[in-house]
C-alpha cells in the first residue's frame, strides 16, 4: 500500500476530548524526525496557546489539555497531570494507561492515609482527583477488551463514590431502568433549590465520562438546578461493564431517563433541560425530536449529521482507501488493518470506536456511523434549543451551523471565539466562560 501517513495535523483546530479523526491526520509517532540541513528559522505563526508541545502524540496532547482543565473543578492538580505526562513513553502503547493508573493509585493511597487519621476533607479531595485519573487511563487505552479496563473503571467508580460521601457532595448513585438492564448515574440535589426545581439531564459523548463535567454540575446546583448524569450506552461503565453500545435511535435512551427523573421528589417535570457534550451534541437532538417533556435542549457542539461528518474526515484522511468501503468491504478492512499495524493512533482509534459502537470490523463501524444523522428528524424538535459552537471546532466543523439552520423550533446560536478563549471543542480549558455564557441563557428560559 502507498498511503500517505504524513498528513498535516489538525491539532491547531483544538478538537478536544474526543479522540476524533481530525487529530489522526498528525504524523505518526513512528515517523522519523526531519533532517535539519540549516539553522532553524523563526516560526512566522506562533503556536497557539492550546498547543502545549509536551507530547509527540497529538491526541494524547489534546487529552492532556482536558485533564489540565479539570483543575477548575478540583478534579486534577497541575503538577500531578504534568508529572504523569512526563512519565509517558512515546511509542509505548501501554505507557499512557500505566502512568495514569500509577498516579491514581498513589492518590488513593494518600486518601487512605489521611482518612486513617480522620482527615476527611483531604481524603475526599484526593479521591476526587484519583477517580479522574483512573478515567484518564481509560481514555487512551490500547485494548478495550483487556481485563484491566473493567478493573480500572471500577476503581474510578469506587474512588468517586467515596469522594462524594467524604466531601458531602449532595449526590447519590442511581440505577436507571433501561430495557432489560439499568444504566448507572448520579442524582445531584441542589441545596439552593426551593420547592420543585428544574433538572439538568447531562451526558457526554464518545470519550469523556459525565463525572468529568463537574464544572457544569457545580454551576447548576449553585443556581438551584438539580442534575442527573447518566452513563449511557457506548459510554463510561455502561460500555465497559455492560457492553452496551451506542445506538442511533437515542430517544430509546433518553425517554427511560426522563421516566426515571420525573419520579424524583423535588424535580419540576415541566422544566427539564437535556445537555449533550461532544458526540452527545449529535445524540440529544435525535432524542428531543421524539421526547416532548424536554423544555430546553443544549447540544455542545450541535451536530446535524454525525455520519456525514465522520465520512468527510475519513475521505480527507484516506482518499485512496474509502472507495473500497462500498466496493469491497473486506479489502477496506485489510487495508485498514495494515494502517493500524503501522500507526498506534489509527490502531487506538479504530479499536476504541469499534468497541463503543459494537462493530465487528472497520467497515462495520463505518456503516454503523452512517446511521447517526438528525436530518430526517430535526424538524420534529419543538423545545427551545441553544446550539453551541466554536470557531476552532474541528471534530464536526460546520455541523453546528447546519443544525441551527435546520431547526424550526425557538432557537439560539452561541459561538465561542478566540477572544473569549472558548473556541475549542466543548470550550476545552475555558470552563468559566462556557458556564458564564451558557447559564446566562439557561437562567432566562428555565
Amino acid at each position: 500500500m502507498n498511503h500517505s501517513l504524513n498528513r498535516r495535523s489538525l491539532l491547531r483546530a483544538g478538537l478536544g476530548i474526543t479522540g476524533g479523526l481530525a487529530l489522526l491526520r498528525a504524523a505518526p509517532a513512528t515517523a522519523a524526525p526531519p533532517v535539519v540541513t540549516s539553522a532553524p528559522t523563526a516560526d512566522p505563526q506562533p503556536r497557539p496557546w492550546w498547543e502545549l508541545g509536551l507530547m509527540s502524540d497529538p491526541v494524547m496532547e489534546n487529552q492532556l489539555l482536558h485533564f489540565l482543565a479539570a483543575t477548575y473543578s478540583a478534579q486534577a492538580d497541575i503538577g500531578e497531570v504534568l508529572d504523569t505526562a512526563h512519565r509517558i513513553v512515546p511509542g509505548d502503547d501501554w505507557s499512557w494507561p500505566t502512568e495514569w493508573v500509577s498516579t491514581a493509585d498513589r492518590l488513593a493511597g494518600m486518601a487512605d492515609a489521611s482518612l486513617a487519621r480522620n482527615h476527611r476533607i483531604s481524603a475526599g479531595q484526593a479521591l476526587l482527583r484519583s477517580a479522574n485519573y483512573y478515567r484518564a487511563a481509560l481514555i487512551h487505552h490500547p485494548d478495550p477488551s483487556h481485563p484491566s479496563v473493567l478493573e480500572t473503571g471500577r476503581k474510578a467508580v469506587a474512588a468517586y463514590d467515596r469522594a462524594l460521601v467524604l466531601l458531602r457532595i449532595p449526590a447519590v448513585p442511581v440505577r436507571i431502568p433501561y430495557e432489560r438492564t439499568t444504566l448507572p448515574g448520579y442524582f445531584f440535589r441542589s441545596p439552593h433549590a426551593r420547592g420543585h426545581a428544574p433538572l439538568f439531564i447531562f451526558h457526554q459523548g464518545r470519550d469523556a465520562w459525565p463525572e468529568e463535567s463537574k464544572y457544569v454540575i457545580d454551576a447548576a446546583m449553585e443556581r438551584g438546578y438539580h442534575c442527573l448524569i447518566v452513563h449511557a450506552p457506548g459510554q463510561g461503565m455502561a460500555v465497559r461493564a455492560q457492553h452496551l453500545a451506542f445506538r442511533p435511535d437515542w430517544e430509546k435512551v433518553v425517554t427511560p431517563v426522563i421516566d426515571f427523573a420525573v419520579r424524583i421528589a423535588g424535580v419540576d417535570s415541566r422544566r427539564i433541560a437535556l445537555l449533550g457534550w461532544s458526540m452527545g451534541g449529535a445524540l440529544v437532538p435525535r432524542a428531543a425530536a421524539f421526547e416532548r417533556r424536554i423544555k430546553l435542549l443544549i447540544p455542545n457542539p450541535g451536530v446535524l449529521d454525525w455520519g456525514q461528518s465522520m465520512f468527510e474526515q475519513f475521505n480527507a484522511l484516506f482518499p485512496e482507501l474509502m472507495p473500497l468501503l462500498e466496493e469491497a468491504p473486506a479489502a477496506f478492512d485489510a487495508a485498514m488493518a495494515e494502517l493500524m499495524a503501522q500507526v498506534f493512533l489509527y490502531r487506538w482509534y479504530m479499536r476504541d470506536s469499534m468497541s463503543k459502537h459494537g462493530a465487528s470490523s472497520p467497515s462495520d463501524l463505518m456503516f454503523k456511523l452512517r446511521e447517526f444523522t438528525n436530518v430526517p428528524t430535526v424538524q420534529r424538535i419543538r423545545c427551545r434549543t441553544l446550539v453551541m459552537d466554536g470557531t476552532e471546532e474541528a471534530y464536526s466543523g460546520g455541523q453546528a451551523r447546519k443544525l441551527f439552520d435546520a431547526l424550526t423550533c425557538p432557537k439560539d446560536y452561541l459561538l465561542f471565539t478566540e477572544e473569549d478563549t472558548g473556541l475549542l471543542h466543548c470550550q476545552e480549558a475555558a470552563q468559566a466562560v462556557a458556564n458564564h455564557r451558557m447559564f446566562d441563557w439557561v437562567d432566562e428560559y428555565l
